[in-house]
C-alpha cells in the first residue's frame, strides 16, 4: 500500500460502492445484448421450473436420479437469477453502481451455488454409475434417505467451501478506482481494485478451486470413465448407442462448466485478462443454466412419457 493509499485510507475516503462497466459498445449492441440476456434467462426460469413441476407431479419420477436434477434445476434458477437481472440493469446503464457489501454478497452467493453444482454434478455421475454398473443394487445403495443425505452434503459443503473466502474478501481495503470490468462480481475483479496485500486472498481461492472444483471434476471423470467402460460391453449396438448419446450430451454440459471455471478460479494468482473473464462467465452463468433442463431431460424416455401424460390431462 503507498503513502497516497494510506492517507486516502486515513482521511476515511475508502470507496464505498462500485461501478459495474458491463460490456462496452454501441446502445443498439447493448440492446441486443439485454435481448439476449432476457430470453436467455426467461427460458432457463421456464425450463428449470418445468421440470421441478414435472418430477413433483409425476409419482414415476420419483427416484434418485430425479431428485438430484429437481436440486440441480433449483440451483441453477437462483443462479443465473443472482446474474443476468443486475447484468440487464448494467447494459442498459440503469443500473451500474453496486455497494461493497452487496458486490461481496453477490461474490459469496454465485461461488457459493458454483461449489455446490460442482459437488452436485459430482454425485449424479456417481448415481449413473451406480445404476448402470450395478444395476441390480441400485436400489439399496441408492435409496432416498441416502440420495437426500448426499444433496444436503452438496449444499452445506458448498456453502461452507466459500465462507473463509467471502471473509478474507471482506477484509479487503478498496481505496479506488471503483470500476469494475464486468457485467457482475468476481474475485479478479476485487482482487484489482482492492489496495491491500491480496496474498492471502490469492492463496484462498487457489486452494479453494483446487478442493472444490478439481476434486469434484476427478470424481466426476472417473464416474464417467467407469460407465463407458460399462457401456461398451452391452452387447446390442443400438443399446451402445442410445447409451452413448445420453453420456456425449451429459459430459457436453460438464465439459463447458468445469472447464470455464478452471480457468476462472484454477491459477495461483488473479491475472487473467478481466476482458476475457467476461465471456467465460457467460458460458458458466448464462449458457450453462440454459442447456441443463434440455440436455438432461429431453434426451430421456420417461420425462417424454411422463410430459405426453401431462399435455394429455390438459
Amino acid at each position: 500500500m503507498d503513502l497516497n493509499t494510506q492517507e486516502d485510507t486515513a482521511n476515511g475516503t475508502s470507496v464505498e460502492e462500485f461501478i459495474l462497466l458491463g460490456f462496452t459498445g454501441t446502445w443498439h449492441a447493448r440492446v441486443c445484448l439485454v435481448v439476449v440476456f432476457a430470453l436467455t434467462y426467461s427460458l432457463t426460469v421456464i425450463g428449470n421450473a418445468s421440470i421441478i413441476a414435472l418430477v413433483w407431479m409425476n409419482s414415476n419420477l420419483h427416484t434418485p436420479m430425479y431428485f438430484f436434477l429437481c436440486n440441480l434445476s433449483f440451483l441453477e434458477i437462483w443462479y443465473t437469477t443472482g446474474v443476468v437481472p443486475k447484468a440487464i440493469g448494467v447494459m442498459l446503464r440503469t443500473s451500474q453502481t453496486i455497494s461493497v457489501r452487496v458486490c461481496i454478497l453477490q461474490l459469496f452467493f454465485l461461488l457459493s451455488l458454483g461449489s455446490t453444482e460442482c459437488f452436485l454434478l459430482s454425485v449424479m455421475a456417481y448415481d449413473r454409475y451406480l445404476a448402470i454398473c450395478y444395476p441390480l443394487r441400485y436400489k439399496s445403495l441408492m435409496n432416498s434417505v441416502i440420495s437426500a443425505c448426499l444433496v444436503l452434503s452438496c449444499w452445506l459443503g458448498g456453502f461452507l467451501a466459500i465462507s473463509l473466502l467471502a471473509f478474507l474478501t471482506s477484509r479487503l481495503t478498496f481505496c479506488g478506482p471503483d470500476v469494475i470490468n464486468h457485467f457482475l462480481c468476481d474475485t479478479d475483479s476485487c482482487l484489482a481494485l482492492s489496495c491491500s496485500d491480496t496474498r492471502f486472498v490469492e492463496l484462498a481461492t487457489f486452494l479453494v478451486s483446487i478442493i472444490v472444483v478439481v476434486a469434484s471434476c476427478v470424481a466426476t471423470l472417473i464416474s464417467y470413465i467407469y460407465i463407458i467402460s460399462s457401456i461398451l460391453r452391452i452387447q446390442s449396438a443400438h443399446g451402445r448407442k442410445k447409451a452413448f448419446s445420453t453420456c456425449s450430451a451429459h459430459l457436453s454440459v460438464i465439459t463447458i462448466w468445469y472447464g470455464s471455471i478452471m480457468f476462472l478460479y484454477v491459477k495461483p494468482s488473479a491475472e487473467n485478462s478481466l476482458d476475457r473473464n467476461k465471456f467465460v462467465n457467460l458460458f458458466n452463468t448464462v449458457v450453462t443454466p440454459l442447456l441443463n433442463p434440455f440436455i438432461y431431460t429431453l434426451r430421456n424416455k420417461e420425462v417424454k412419457q411422463a410430459l405426453w401424460q401431462a399435455f394429455q390431462k390438459k
